[in-house]
């Protein structure tokens, strides 16, 4: 009986010998594979939260700064994040803070610096567009309409689109084009919700020129609750 197991055992033994011999690199390599990549996706999670944890810190100092009205010490922080962390939510607030305190400043050259760099490079699509919107009021104080218009013109997340046409309104305005404006301004007032403030605004400039926002349609209810959100 003995002597029956022990073939038996052997011959399973066999079997697992051959099964390995033929599959075990390739088993061997699937696990490598599959662990390889847990270990690299746990790596790159603690780098993201170490790259973010730097870049707050670097944030924080800049924040500090404009408080403190030091706008090169404001600059010189912006600087050094956007070289080690530039793909950090807070490199690119640093940005618009720097950017909001040269023009407090009357230095609309190293506002416009740092918010196209933020328009090109931001990985939050509400920052690119917040930065799209205030390098075009930049830019329209130095009456670079066309380059305002070209920021204007590029996509935004549907909140920002009745923003974004309004100030299209206002250049078209300040060029004297009268019926592109009423344009831009018509797709402002019906992207808005009926309850937003900022569209007696609108209703102003519409009336203006010439325009009564009671026989403008309102716009088709996917804009507006994308409007209002």
């Amino acid at each position: 009986m003995a002597s029956h197991l022990d073939l038996e055992e052997q011959e399973q033994l066999d079997e697992l010998k051959h099964f390995w011999n033929t599959y075990g690199n390739l088993i061997s390599w699937a696990l490598i594979l599959v662990f390889g990549a847990i270990a690299a996706m746990n790596g790159w999670q603690w780098y993201q939260r170490t790259q973010s944890a730097k870049a707050s810190a670097i944030y924080e100092e800049v924040e500090r700064a404009v408080q403190g009205g030091d706008l090169a010490r404001a600059e010189q922080g912006f600087a050094d994040a956007r070289d080690k962390f530039s793909g950090t939510v807070f490199t690119q607030q640093a940005g618009l803070l720097v950017a909001q305190a040269a023009m407090d400043k009357g230095k609309p050259d190293t506002a416009k610096a740092a918010l196209t760099w933020v328009a090109e490079h931001a990985s939050d699509e509400g920052l690119q567009a917040v930065a799209r919107l205030r390098l075009a009021a930049v830019l329209v104080e130095a009456k670079a309409y066309d380059d305002a218009l070209k920021q204007l013109s590029a996509e935004m997340p549907a909140q920002f689109t009745a923003l974004a046409a309004d100030r299209r309104g206002d250049i078209y305005n300040l060029q004297g084009k009268k019926a592109e404006a009423k344009a831009e301004y018509s797709k402002a007032y019906q992207g808005l919700d009926e309850r937003a403030e900022y569209r007696r605004l609108l209703e102003v400039k519409l009336t203006a020129l010439g325009v009564d926002p009671k026989t403008l349609a309102p716009a088709d209810k996917s804009a507006a609750g994308a409007a209002k959100s």
